[in-house]
């Protein structure tokens, strides 16, 4: 009990989301300890550690999307941000449909076209490029919507040479780019609960990098399957490239579960193998990435590589290949 209360403070003075699911992937994954959600919430609710925050629409009010692969669509927006002298600069994120892995985020005096267009470039380099981009209207994204006026924005210009689809939300509609801008609104908390505010677009970009690392690397993403972090959703799929379409591609995903005795299993030309993995990993939520007969299996929630081979056709099982204690 205590330690529930303690990570609540803790995770609550940083900033940083602080509800039972959350105390509860860092009960697991940093303490060995698993108490169940209802337990954890009981013990808030009976120490005042909960703030009641009723819901102004039902969630199976919302239509959810997700792109199947990580980089088959990135979502762009940027947001403003007052320095502790009072300046008003804007931030500007990258943020990965799929996983909501955050590719780039930056701070700048005034977010402009070429500046959504030099960002573009430079997270490219670092992740490759995105089949489809996803944004709202605003000028520096689109000048679709101005009449005809000005021909192609910078961005739009190099999306057209790349081959790479652009998709822009439609005006009034702001729950499209929801993921990007819901990842602002987290972004801005941390930053106001840092206790020392920046006073310069460096301090700034600072934080930033700081709350980038923490985001994607430490922090569960409620949204992903077994409250996955970004960054282990972004590696554990094939990334998606221009020109790409999810049903075309060769490669395909299966999720699974380490059976008690330590295997998991995949059919291959109707015939069903079993793959051993080992005891130690068993109850674990595994993906397989399969390419013909190129397999390679990782954890779900930390997106570690637990096993690459190649399957032999002729066999029912795939051994580990560690042999048994004599």
């Amino acid at each position: 009990m205590a330690l529930i209360l303690q990570l609540r403070t803790e995770l609550t003075g940083s900033g940083h989301d602080a509800g039972a699911d959350t105390i509860g992937w860092h009960l697991q994954h940093r303490h060995q300890v698993n108490v169940s959600r209802a337990t954890i919430h009981r013990i808030l609710v009976r120490h005042d550690a909960v703030t009641p925050d009723p819901r102004k629409r039902p969630r199976s009010s919302y239509i959810r999307f997700e792109a199947d692969q990580p980089n088959e669509t990135w979502q762009s927006d940027f947001t403003h941000y007052r320095l502790a002298d009072g300046t008003d600069v804007e931030i500007i994120t990258w943020l990965d449909d799929h996983s909501r892995y955050a590719l780039h985020v930056s701070a700048h005096p005034r977010i402009t076209g070429q500046t959504v267009a030099a960002t573009f470039t430079s997270t490219a380099a670092s992740h490759g490029h995105p089949a489809s981009t996803l944004t709202d209207n605003g000028m520096v994204y689109t000048v679709r919507f101005a009449g005809g006026r000005g021909g192609r924005s910078r961005l739009e210009a190099e999306l057209r040479r790349l081959g790479i689809t652009q998709k822009n939300s439609r005006p009034n509609h702001p729950t499209t780019c929801g993921k990007v801008e819901r990842f602002q609104q987290t972004l801005k908390k941390w930053l106001r609960a840092q206790p020392v505010q920046p006073h310069t677009l460096t301090a700034l970009q600072a934080l930033l990098d700081t709350f980038q690392q923490q985001y994607n690397h430490d922090r569960p993403h409620r949204s992903l399957p077994h409250r996955a972090t970004p960054a282990a959703a972004y590696a554990a799929r094939p990334k998606a490239r221009p020109g790409d379409r999810s049903s075309d591609t060769h490669d395909r995903v299966r999720t699974d579960k380490v059976s008690k005795t330590g295997n998991v299993t995949l059919r291959h030309n109707g015939r069903l193998h079993h793959i051993g993995l080992g005891r130690t990993h068993a109850g674990t939520y595994v993906r397989l990435l399969v390419h013909d007969l190129q397999i390679t299996i990782i954890d779900a929630t930390t997106g570690e590589v637990l096993r690459q081979l190649l399957l032999d056709p002729s066999r029912d099982y795939q051994p580990t290949g560690h042999r048994k204690n004599q």
